[in-house]
């Protein structure tokens, strides 16, 4: 596939940062862009709504339909896919972007703080998955993509935060199984990391605030990456963990300066990598 013009782009939590700016890039092909996430009423800590992201979509290009879904509950994410089918007719590509971060040691994790990782993460990309597949079997280039750090177990990785890493690396190991056991149905399931951080609102509130976010990318460099992923003839690229920068050199890429909130400082290395 040359662009997605015409394909249908399922993208759960697409209201705001990395989600919504696949969202757009998928938009400026004039491609149907899905927002399943959780926010309709706008909240001072976290800019963008689904309205917001549908408006932004159709500005851009795209033709946009916003499903209030959150990815734990299985009866939300079965509706989103049912308004999706009878609008778009259909689903090409699904994006697993939603997800839920907590950063703390194995003493200081509730319980509530592990299962809510875990049903976001691990069981929210597991059942969207599984609810999108038999819409996917059906499309000419059939594509997921979960936005999870490479398989690298290094205990470094787990140590500071086992809850949170377990719950992502989870994410990874749904790219490992489900590409191998949908391979021949020509389904491409792959995952995408940033080498660097990137100016989230994540990172803006829990990770040291607007000094962290100037030595973060912007999450366009993920969106140009995922654009060249799920382009690709899916029978030909399935199983693997891209790092974003990787994929755009491969693309030819040779700058990155306009990727940086602030080309002047030295770039904070993302989580896994």
């Amino acid at each position: 596939m040359s662009n997605l013009h015409g394909r249908t782009v399922f993208i759960t939590g697409g209201s705001r940062g990395i989600g919504l700016a696949i969202a757009l890039r998928a938009a400026r092909d004039g491609a149907n862009v899905v927002i399943a996430a959780k926010t309709k009423t706008p909240d001072p800590r976290l800019p963008g709504t689904i309205d917001s992201a549908v408006a932004a979509i159709q500005a851009g290009g795209g033709r946009a339909l916003g499903c209030v879904c959150d990815v734990r509950s299985e009866d939300q994410i079965q509706t989103a896919i049912e308004q999706t089918i009878a609008t778009f007719g259909g689903i090409d590509i699904l994006v697993n972007n939603a997800s839920a971060l907590f950063l703390a040691g194995t003493l200081k994790t509730p319980a509530k703080r592990y299962d809510l990782v875990h049903s976001v993460n691990v069981r929210g990309t597991f059942l969207t998955s599984q609810a999108c597949l038999p819409h996917l079997q059906k499309s000419s280039n059939p594509h997921i993509l979960n936005l999870a750090p490479p398989l690298n177990l290094e205990s470094r990785w787990f140590a500071p935060h086992v809850a949170y890493s377990l719950s992502k690396f989870g994410m990874s190991l749904c790219v490992l199984g489900m590409a191998e056991e949908f391979r021949d149905a020509g389904i491409a399931v792959n995952a995408l990391w940033p080498r660097t951080a990137i100016a989230t609102a994540a990172v803006r509130n829990l990770l040291g605030g607007d000094e962290s976010i100037r030595r973060c990318r912007h999450p366009e460099i993920v969106a140009d990456a995922a654009w060249q992923i799920v382009t690709r003839p899916s029978r030909e690229c399935s199983g693997h963990f891209f790092l974003d920068e990787d994929v755009l050199r491969e693309a030819g890429t040779t700058d990155f300066s306009h990727y940086a909130v602030d080309a002047s400082v030295e770039l904070l290395a993302d989580f896994f990598v």
